[in-house]
């Protein structure tokens, strides 16, 4: 499984590197096709800019489909590897993706080889392998909601949280609010101006202000460009904002929030575009089902699984918000996504996976 994940890590698939993910497509249907043999059904989704979507299924031996859902793009630009190699070193592995989520693909890879190989009974299983998470799924949405129908679960493999499966997640809003004013020189006419910025500048405070930690939402203006000049009442003026919510209903919120942005000065126009990119992920009855289900098979293996709530958002939303059965974070346990330390340790790596068998078989 280490050759395996090594194989992939050395593969960079950065979301924004078209060739680099078809690269990378290929090494991960290579890597199946070699652990499991040819797949009984094989689809390709084109992903336009963004990188293809992979479905592979192979039949069971009981009714029934489970499906399976790893991202194999990644947050680091191609050439991070040069400098950050894959290694092993004192039971941590180590490289570009390897928590986020290169070894979850690999387990569940080898799930499968090990249900085939201990015999045991188990539903069909698709697997889906999207190439554009790290990016908010834009061409893999569409594809991951008709997979996941009418399947008995959907498990996603991204990272645990030390161990612990992911039961919900928040929802998440992009935003960009733009604003226009009229430009005037700030020293020979600084009242014929309307400064976009000073403007933005009010509604920054607004926007903030939509936060709502104690009901699960957070507001983060994270970016902010305007003006060409000191000397010049600035003419327009943007921010990105994202927007965490844990509730439904706070979407609605929020989106009214946008709606009634107004600056004190009139002569300022406001525009908002953006949408909400994941709804939240919430524990239904049918997860909570499988969630228990889970931990079954954890007490049988002789450990106890843990849930958490987390402020991330994932594939699994998508699955969650159409109300079907979802279980998240059935990957690696280790920490760092997004960073340098980024690793995975690898004790974990063979119960992670026995878990996913487990439940799998149980699911027959």
């Amino acid at each position: 499984m280490l050759d395996d994940l090594r194989t992939l890590v050395e593969l960079e698939t950065h979301s924004y590197d078209k060739p680099a993910l078809a690269a990378g497509l290929r090494g991960v249907r290579a890597l199946a096709a070699e652990r499991l043999g040819t797949p009984d059904a094989e689809v390709v989704h084109d992903g336009g800019a963004h990188g293809d979507v992979l479905e592979l299924t192979y039949h069971g031996t009981a009714p029934g489909q489970v499906l399976l859902m790893s991202h194999y793009d990644t947050v680091w630009p191609t050439g991070t590897l040069a400098e950050w190699p894959f290694s092993v070193v004192d039971g941590r592995a180590s490289g570009p993706g390897v928590f986020d989520m290169k070894t979850g693909l690999v387990q569940s890879i080898w799930a499968l080889r090990g249900l085939r190989e201990l015999g045991l009974p188990h539903p069909g299983v698709k697997f889906l392998f999207n190439g554009d998470e790290e990016i908010g799924s834009p061409a893999s949405r569409e594809h991951i909601e008709a997979a996941s129908a009418d399947t008995l679960a959907s498990l996603v493999f991204e990272a645990s949280l030390n161990g612990a499966v992911k039961t919900a997640r928040k929802g998440v809003g992009l935003f960009d609010v733009t604003v226009t004013g009229v430009e005037a020189h700030a020293g020979l006419d600084p009242t014929a101006g309307a400064s976009a910025v000073h403007a933005l500048a009010e509604l920054v405070t607004a926007i903030a202000a939509g936060g709502a930690p104690e009901l699960g939402t957070t507001v983060n203006v994270g970016l902010i460009s305007g003006g060409t000049g000191r000397n010049v009442a600035a003419g327009l003026a943007t921010c990105g904002v994202d927007v965490r919510v844990s509730d439904f209903a706070e979407m609605g919120r929020i989106d009214d929030l946008f709606a009634s942005l107004r600056p004190s000065d009139p002569r300022v126009g406001v525009s908002v575009l953006g949408s909400w990119n994941r709804p939240p992920m919430t524990p239904n009855p049918p997860s909570q089902r499988l969630f228990k289900e889970a931990q079954a098979v954890a007490s049988a293996q002789g450990w106890t699984l843990e849930e958490a709530s987390v402020g991330g958002a994932s594939d699994g939303n998508f699955v969650s918000g159409l109300g079907r059965p979802v279980l998240d974070g059935m990957g690696a346990v280790g920490d760092g996504a997004h960073a340098r330390h980024e690793h995975v340790l690898v004790e974990h790596i063979p119960a992670r996976t026995a878990l996913t068998i487990g439940l799998i078989s149980a699911l027959a």
